[in-house]
């Protein structure tokens, strides 16, 4: 699991916020790296990392090579490594600690990050950005019930072409941890303070999924973005120095939502 630290060298003991990628994502994807930037900038480390089996390798880390891997992926497994990413943060392994951190999660890792949040209380403030609030949306029924026959699924990355395959092992851990992965039951035990951000165009995950997660835990903060899609405008390869205005307006609230 690769992981990198931002931060400003004259406050090495800022704050530590950790950001969980989504499906198909990693660490550097699109503009994340301006995001940690933003983040030093304003008064916190920035910790992103990539999960174990999301495809990439320390050879290609911004690539998805490792099909066996992607393959053999589950939701305890991201749970798993986002707990060790916790524990790594929390521990004085290697840098400056403190007995909590902030969590940040995008999409399916926006879902990992509330059911994390409701079990760990390490966490001290969540905020989840275009988040999942159900595993099952990923897919519809008909692939489901063919994933069963077949052991295995294939999901498209549009973005390079790859059918990218899914094993039935994640399949079957719905059926296996029904309440643990239950992420609206566990927003409704979610404690720590809370910002939901969503974009009312968001094309992959509707906006009626933010509205749910508000519905479960209703001391969270709604926060809707007019004309925001699924990545706040960013994109993969990013090459401008400058962030889209839609996700800039994200990290300040972010910020200021962290800070108060």
């Amino acid at each position: 699991m690769l992981m990198d630290l931002t931060f400003d060298d004259a406050d090495k003991y800022a704050p530590v916020v950790i950001f969980a990628h989504g499906f198909k994502g990693f660490k550097d994807w699109g503009s994340h790296n301006l995001v940690a930037h933003y983040f030093a900038e304003n008064g916190f480390r920035f910790l992103k990392f990539n999960f174990s089996h999301n495809g990439t390798t320390t050879a290609h880390p911004a690539e998805l090579v490792d099909m066996i891997a992607f393959a053999d992926n589950t939701f305890t497994i991201e749970l798993e490594d986002l707990k060790a990413v916790i524990d790594f943060a929390c521990s004085g392994s290697g840098m400056p600690t403190a007995p909590w951190v902030y969590l940040i999660g995008h999409s399916m890792g926006g879902g990992l990050s509330i059911i994390k949040a409701s079990e760990d209380v390490r966490i001290k403030k969540l905020v989840t950005m275009s988040a999942i609030s159900s595993f099952r949306d990923l897919w519809s029924k008909s692939i489901e019930t063919q994933w069963r026959l077949q052991g295995i699924t294939y999901v498209l990355n549009k973005r390079t072409g790859q059918e990218l395959p899914l094993k039935i092992g994640l399949l079957e851990e719905l059926d296996k941890y029904p309440a643990r992965l239950d992420i609206i039951a566990k927003a409704k035990q979610v404690k720590q303070p809370w910002l939901i951000v969503h974009g009312d165009v968001d094309p992959t995950v509707p906006l009626s999924s933010a509205e749910a997660l508000k519905a479960a835990q209703p001391h969270a903060e709604l926060l809707i973005f007019a004309g925001a899609d699924h990545t706040f405008g960013s994109s993969h390869p990013y090459t401008s120095m400058a962030m889209p205005p839609l996700l800039l307006e994200f990290c300040a609230a972010s910020v200021k939502f962290l800070k108060k």
